[in-house]
């Protein structure tokens, strides 16, 4: 292990709910490398070649939100994410909600499962990593009234897991 991979390890053992990218930021690494990084039982990556089967079954969960966060801001879109279609080198997502657009899916490295204590609250989103160790899009596990993880999307988030992070 690495010094850099040593500081990080023990900076997600102290506060393992930090915000991925600026951890990344911080210790010089990709978000990837923060993720692989978290304790194992709070994630697991699968194939990059899942985003197109990830996308579809999110499309069925219902509100989500769909979170893209840059250097220069963090980026939100509640609401249910329309499963989409690949054409024109593309997955392209369809309008008539608050999230449409054009996604480059051949560039997805790797789809992770996340859950872990987010400000005091668990949280469960999934991460679609870039070739480069980035982070895509994250896409959070809704809530209800009462502000705990709707309990038919956690599940559908656990299915998901299972068949895109399948061993063997």
């Amino acid at each position: 292990m690495t010094q850099v991979e040593g500081a990080l390890a023990r900076a997600l053992a102290e506060n393992p709910g930090v915000v991925i990218e600026e951890a990344a930021k911080t210790h010089g690494v990709t978000p990837r490398q923060v993720i692989e990084a978290l304790p194992a039982e709070m994630r697991t990556i699968g194939p990059g070649g899942a985003f197109v089967e990830a996308m579809v079954d999110i499309g069925s969960w219902g509100d989500v939100t769909f979170i893209v966060h840059t250097d220069d801001g963090i980026f939100e879109a509640s609401g249910r994410v329309p499963s989409g279609e690949v054409g024109r080198g593309y997955y392209n997502v369809p309008g008539g909600g608050a999230l449409h657009g054009h996604l480059r899916h051949e560039r997805c490295g790797g789809v992770a499962f996340v859950e872990r204590s987010f400000m005091g609250r668990s949280s469960a989103f999934v991460a679609f990593l870039n070739v480069d160790g980035g982070i895509m899009f994250k896409v959070f596990v809704g809530r209800d009234e009462a502000r705990n993880m709707k309990a038919d999307q956690l599940a559908a988030f656990a299915k998901l897991r299972e068949r895109v992070c399948k061993t063997g």
